[in-house]
C-alpha cells in the first residue's frame, strides 16, 4: 500500500515537473521565439499561457517596448564651413519583427543599438557636412532630425527594427572654436548696433529739422495773423476816433488832452518844462476860469 502511494506521488510529482517545464507565459510587452534543438520552431506574438515540449524546446523572450540608445560620448562632425561641432544625440527604437531581429543580430540588444548608432552617426555626418554652423544649431535642426530618422529607419528595417525618433540633445562648438565664433558674433553685433545708432541719429536729425521747419512756419503764420489782426484793430480804432471827432470835436480834443495829462503826470518824479501859455495847458486855463 505504501509502495503504491509512493509510486502515485512520484508520478504526480513527475507530471507537475513536466507541466512546469512545458508551460510558459508571454507578457503583453514581449514577443517570444520557441527554439527546437537550436532552430526557430515558432514565434509567439499573443500574450498569455503557452506550452512547449520540455527538454527539446526552449523559449527566448524579446522586449517590444520602445528602447533608447544614448551615446555616452558626443560625436565630432564637420560643417560645410569646415568648422567642427560636438553633437550629442539619442535614438528611440523598438523591435517589430523578432525573427529578423534574431537572425540579423542574434537577438543582442547592444549589437542592434551599435548598428543603429553607426548608421545614425554616418547620416548625421553627411547632413552636417551640407550645412553651416548656424543651420545645425538652430535654423535646420528639426529638418536634420527628421531626415536622419527616415533614412535610418529604412536602413534598419531589414533587422526587424523600427526607429521611432532621432533627437539632437546638444550641438556645441569645441573649445578652440568657441572663442573665435564669439569674437565674430561680438563684432557682428557691434556693427549692427553702430548701424542702428547711425540710422537713429539720421532719423533724429531729420525729425528735428522737420520740427524746426514747422516751428518757423507756425511762428511766421502767427506773426502774420497778429499783424493782420493788429492792423484791423488799429483801423477800427482810427475809424472810431474819427467818428467821435466828427460828432463832437471839442469833447474829443478834451478826451485826448486828459490822456496826455495822465501819461505826462504818471510818476511824481516827472518834470515838465513848458511855457505856461503852451497849448498843453489849454484845459487847465479853462478849468481855472470856470472855477472863478
Amino acid at each position: 500500500m505504501n509502495v503504491r502511494i509512493g509510486t502515485l506521488l512520484a508520478i504526480f510529482g513527475g507530471l507537475v515537473v513536466l507541466a512546469s517545464l512545458s508551460a510558459f507565459s508571454v507578457d503583453q510587452r514581449q514577443r517570444a521565439i520557441v527554439f527546437q534543438l537550436g532552430e526557430i520552431k515558432d514565434v509567439i506574438e499573443e500574450p498569455g499561457l503557452h506550452f512547449k515540449w520540455p527538454l527539446i524546446q526552449n523559449v527566448r523572450y524579446f522586449d517590444t517596448r520602445i528602447l533608447t540608445w544614448d551615446d555616452p560620448e558626443a560625436q565630432r562632425f564637420i560643417t560645410a564651413e569646415n568648422k567642427p561641432v560636438l553633437v550629442d544625440a539619442f535614438v528611440k527604437w523598438r523591435i517589430v519583427d523578432v525573427t529578423k531581429y534574431y537572425v540579423s543580430v542574434a537577438g543582442d540588444e547592444i549589437a542592434a543599438a551599435r548598428r543603429i548608432n553607426q548608421t545614425v552617426n554616418g547620416l548625421l555626418r553627411e547632413e552636417f557636412g551640407k550645412r553651416t554652423v548656424h543651420d545645425v544649431v538652430s535654423g535646420e535642426r528639426d529638418e536634420i532630425m527628421n531626415t536622419v530618422r527616415e533614412k535610418v529607419d529604412l536602413d534598419v528595417r531589414s533587422l526587424g527594427i523600427h526607429v521611432v525618433d532621432v533627437r539632437l540633445k546638444r550641438v556645441d562648438l569645441p573649445q578652440e572654436v568657441s572663442a573665435d565664433v564669439y569674437r565674430r558674433m561680438e563684432s557682428e553685433r557691434k556693427r549692427v548696433a553702430a548701424e542702428l545708432r547711425s540710422n537713429g541719429a539720421a532719423e533724429a536729425e531729420k525729425i528735428r529739422a522737420d520740427a524746426d521747419k514747422q516751428r518757423e512756419v507756425i511762428i511766421a503764420q502767427a506773426y502774420r495773423d497778429a499783424q493782420r489782426i493788429q492792423g484791423e484793430g488799429d483801423a477800427r480804432a482810427a475809424a472810431i476816433y474819427a467818428r467821435a471827432f466828427n460828432e463832437n470835436p471839442e469833447f474829443y480834443s478834451f478826451y485826448r488832452s486828459l490822456e496826455a495829462y495822465r501819461a505826462g503826470f504818471k510818476n511824481k518824479s516827472d518834470v515838465l518844462v513848458l511855457d505856461p501859455n503852451s497849448e498843453f495847458f489849454k484845459y487847465f486855463k479853462s478849468l481855472g476860469k470856470g472855477g472863478r
